[in-house]
Formats: structure tokens, C-alpha cells, sequence
């Protein structure tokens, strides 16, 4: 599953039609240049790449001033919703991806309606607590029995599935008690999430 796609996606749909600076600038301000590798030149060429696949409409707005080509906004199709719904929801509910990833998901969290955040959240729990049994299965040692250092990936794995588990909980437990505005609820951005000034210029 890709970060870059669903933070793309969720950056246009918050403007309703948003540039390449603006997305780009929205997610910088998140950091995920840093925690999701996501550079300038993926964002353009994930915009673009979407416009073809029939994800955004591709709108061509005044010339640039500096003498390049019109700037382009994009806004998400239907199908372009679809998708991002659709990877919004895996986000959250699978245990088995990159953190980026879920990540990602945290942060558009609030698109989704409280009740069905909270049942994909408990998705998680139930697939790292089956993931923590297997490990629990696999990594017995009998008696005298010595993984050596391979013992370490296993308290690892076991680690990662326990802290997992505890902060899915914890984010359901602040959900059902009515933290954050959902979906639904009134706008869930309207304390904030993205920067709202106008960017300069661009040409994409």
C-alpha cells in the first residue's frame, strides 16, 4: 500500500482543489518528507500519475506570471474518492504495513464516521493479537533449548505487536469517549491539520 497515494489524495480532498504547491506544502507541514520519504518530486508525479488513472480532474487555471505553463488544480473524481476511502480504511485496519502507512491513515483519521473508525481500529487489535499468538506459538523454547541472539527478533516481533495492541486501545478508548470532531460530527478540520495561506506561484 503506498503512504504517498492515500497522504496525496487526502491533501487534495481537504482544498476540494488544490495545486502540486499546496499539497506539497501541506505535507511538509506534516512532516512527511521526513516520515514518509515523501519528496516534491514523488507528489507531482503521484498527481499526475492519478489524473491519468482517472483518480483527480486535472484543471487547468491562469497562466503563471514567470512565463511557464498554466497551473494546474486537481480535484478528486468519484473514483478518485472511492480510492481514497478505500486506502484510508486498509490503513487502519491492517497491522501487516509500513508505519507510513498507518500513519498516513492517523491523519485522516477524522474523515471517516466515529462508529466506523472504532470498528476498523478493533480490526487491528484482533489481527495484532493474532499475530502476537503466532509469534507466541513459534518462539517456545523447550527446556534446555537456546535461540541465541534470533531469540531477540522474536522478543521484538512480540514487542512491536504488544505496544501495537496497547496504543490501537488507546486510541479506540479516546475515540468512544468523544475525542476529536468526526465525520459527520461538524468539520473535523476545523481546528486545524493543514496550513490554510496561500502558496506562491507554481507551475504544476
Amino acid at each position: 500500500m503506498s503512504a504517498t497515494r492515500l497522504l496525496v489524495l487526502g491533501a487534495v480532498r481537504r482544498h476540494g482543489r488544490a495545486h502540486g504547491y499546496q499539497v506539497r506544502n501541506d505535507l511538509e507541514y506534516w512532516g512527511a518528507d521526513d516520515w514518509a520519504n515523501v519528496k516534491p518530486g514523488s507528489i507531482y508525479h503521484a498527481l499526475k500519475q492519478m489524473a491519468k488513472q482517472g483518480l483527480l480532474y486535472a484543471h487547468d487555471v491562469a497562466p503563471s506570471t514567470a512565463g511557464g505553463p498554466p497551473r494546474v488544480e486537481y480535484e478528486l473524481t468519484p473514483e478518485g474518492d472511492a480510492e481514497y476511502f478505500a486506502l484510508l480504511r486498509e490503513s487502519l485496519r491492517r497491522h501487516d504495513q509500513k508505519i507510513d502507512y498507518l500513519t498516513a491513515g492517523v491523519g485522516f483519521v477524522v474523515d471517516l464516521p466515529r462508529a466506523e473508525a472504532i470498528a476498523l481500529l478493533k480490526e487491528r487489535v484482533q489481527a495484532m493479537e493474532g499475530w502476537r499468538g503466532a509469534v507466541r506459538e513459534h518462539y517456545s523454547p523447550q527446556g534446555d533449548e537456546d535461540y541465541g541472539h534470533i531469540g531477540e527478533i522474536m522478543r521484538l516481533w512480540l514487542h512491536s505487536a504488544e505496544s501495537g495492541i496497547e496504543w490501537t486501545r488507546g486510541l479506540i478508548d479516546r475515540l468512544e469517549a468523544g475525542a476529536y470532531v468526526m465525520a459527520g460530527e461538524g468539520d473535523p478540520w476545523a481546528a486545524g491539520g493543514f496550513v490554510a495561506e496561500e502558496a506562491p506561484e507554481a507551475d504544476c
